[in-house]
């Protein structure tokens, strides 16, 4: 009989969930006939292809308004729409694993996917564009949770760290090479290519997969019971509800606007409604009672949702700070950021090497730490600084982030069944989704008001009377209207000293978001603490 963790037992002092010294039969049944790093290699292709569509197409966005005769307004449509269909798909996907066995759900997903991506690639206009992205959305929503069971279930406990160090490489560095890769693209060829890219990519991972990839028994004689209709349609309406609030709400100055009113109150209900169902019917499409049932799967819940926010606010920001700042083209900024990717792919084989020698609370202090520690070296920055002034920073945050990933989702599964496996990665990933969208809305918009309020600031401290601006508008019109004029001088002038405090505003809301995210990660750090120690055996 299969020896159980019990995570309810009255904890010891310090709170250690010992693992199972030999793995049970149940795991060893699980465990797959062909070696295991193939399947994770496989498992891996398919998510790597999924999280780097994610960022590259966000750098051709001008490119693909200007080819579609769209605004750039409109064209943001073409992440939102990826991002609610994703969305959606990501809590689901347990329930169509059992349903149709996880191994042709994932083949189907990968097949889906690709076939989109030529569509989007091929679009003629943005409403095709449009619904080719649902198509992909819904298509690479299943591709993280089911790759990320399939890959812990093919390890035992004892080996997951590595195997999640692997499959980290693929969700940690593919943001990063993303605006790279896309910008390269689209400089060079043509916007459609940052998703025909896609293309053999998903050949060689449909081909991996159906080679190497099969269900366990638990798959295989699964009962998936009937479709939640009622919770998939709330899943719709608040995930959908969220994306468009925090795609639109800058816009529409939040609360200013009737609608986002409305489509707040929707949110609200729809949202409760779904926990409600979810904690309340025997069989629901979320099983959101495995948060009452596992403490530590609750403390990862929390962190991967917080690594979720910070991550994606540096992802956005920075290429965003070189652009709007420092006037660099889409392809150089990704080309400056890329080096972030160098420090995760040094830290990734690190921490899988250790991550079960040492207490895994330990890294992701260290690791939360090293991200704040970098974030506050982001915060200072200022106009004179060139292409490598900040590449130690962004080495440094790449590295912190390889020791989260794998000792979150070491920590956060090491304590849940593999029955149970599908419904936690499905959890796990939909609060990194949501942590990164929020994240990325607010530091948007707080880069609009905060980069308003230091202008106001910065105005009322210039003296427009005062002896030191008009002498230097005095000098700067007579150099200006020796090309342009000596009466159109002045004006100049006066727009050009306008623009630099704009520059130096726009420069210090910057400054403002990455402290903000240093205090952020700082905190996690602490609550890194909250884990119950797992003891992992060190027998082979």
């Amino acid at each position: 009989m299969a020896t159980a963790v019990d995570v309810h037992a009255p904890s010891t002092a310090s709170h250690s969930v010992a693992l199972p010294t030999s793995p049970p039969r149940a795991t060893l049944a699980a465990l797959p006939a062909v070696n295991p790093w193939i399947v994770a290699i496989s498992v891996m292709l398919a998510t790597f292809m999924e999280v780097l569509d994610t960022s590259i197409a966000s750098v051709a966005l001008p490119y693909i308004a200007g080819t579609l005769a769209a605004s750039n307004s409109e064209a943001t449509w073409v992440l939102t729409t990826y991002l609610i269909a994703n969305a959606v798909v990501l809590p689901a996907s347990n329930w169509f694993g059992l349903r149709f066995g996880r191994k042709r759900f994932l083949v189907t997903c990968v097949v889906l996917f690709t076939l989109s991506s030529f569509l989007c690639g091929a679009a003629p206009s943005l409403t095709f564009l449009l619904f080719a992205r649902v198509l992909q959305g819904a298509g690479g929503g299943a591709l993280q949770p089911v790759s990320q069971a399939i890959l812990l279930e093919s390890f035992p406990p004892r080996k997951r760290g590595a195997a999640m160090a692997l499959f980290g490489f693929g969700v940690v560095v593919a943001p990063v090479l993303g605006p790279t890769l896309g910008g390269w693209l689209t400089d060079t060829y043509s916007w459609r290519y940052a998703f025909y890219i896609n293309i053999p990519i998903g050949f060689l991972a449909i081909l991996m997969i159906s080679r190497f990839v099969h269900d366990p028994h638990y798959i295989r004689h699964a009962k998936a019971g009937p479709f939640d209709n009622l919770g998939f349609g709330l899943l719709c309406l608040w995930t959908g509800s969220l994306q468009i609030i925090l795609d639109k709400g800058q816009e529409v100055d939040w609360f200013g606007a009737v609608w986002l009113r409305w489509a707040t109150a929707l949110l609200a209900v729809s949202f409760i409604w779904f926990i409600l169902h979810s904690w309340n019917t025997p069989k629901p499409l979320v099983d959101l009672r495995i948060l009452a049932r596992n403490w530590n799967f609750r403390v990862c819940c929390v962190l991967i949702f917080l690594l979720g926010f910070v991550l994606y606010i540096q992802v956005s920001t920075v290429p965003l700070f070189y652009q709007e700042v420092l006037g660099y083209t889409a392809l150089t900024a990704g080309i400056v950021v890329a080096p972030r990717g160098l420090g995760s792919m040094m830290g990734l084989p690190i921490v899988g090497y250790i991550s079960q020698r040492i207490d895994n609370r330990w890294l992701l202090f260290w690791g939360f730490t090293v991200f704040g520690i970098s974030s506050m070296m982001l915060s200072f920055v200022n106009l004179d600084i060139g292409p490598l002034t900040l590449l130690v920073p962004i080495v440094v945050t790449g590295f912190g982030i390889s020791f989260l990933f794998v000792p979150i989702g070491n920590m956060g599964t090491s304590t849940v069944p593999n029955v149970e496996m599908g419904n936690a990665t499905g959890i796990f990933n939909l609060l990194r989704n949501i942590g990164g969208s929020i994240g990325i809305s607010v530091a948007q918009t707080e880069l609009v008001r905060r980069a308003c309020f230091h202008q106001s600031r910065l105005a009322a401290a210039v003296p427009q009377t005062g002896y030191w601006f008009e002498q230097n508008v005095e000098r700067m019109g007579r150099y200006l209207g020796g090309q342009a004029g000596p009466v159109a001088g002045r004006s100049l002038a006066l727009g050009t000293m306008y623009r630099a405090l704009q520059q130096q505003a726009l420069l210090w809301a910057f400054i403002d978001i990455f402290r903000w995210a240093a205090i952020i990660a700082l905190s996690a750090a602490t609550l890194s603490w909250m884990f119950r120690k797992v003891t992992f055996s060190q027998n082979k």
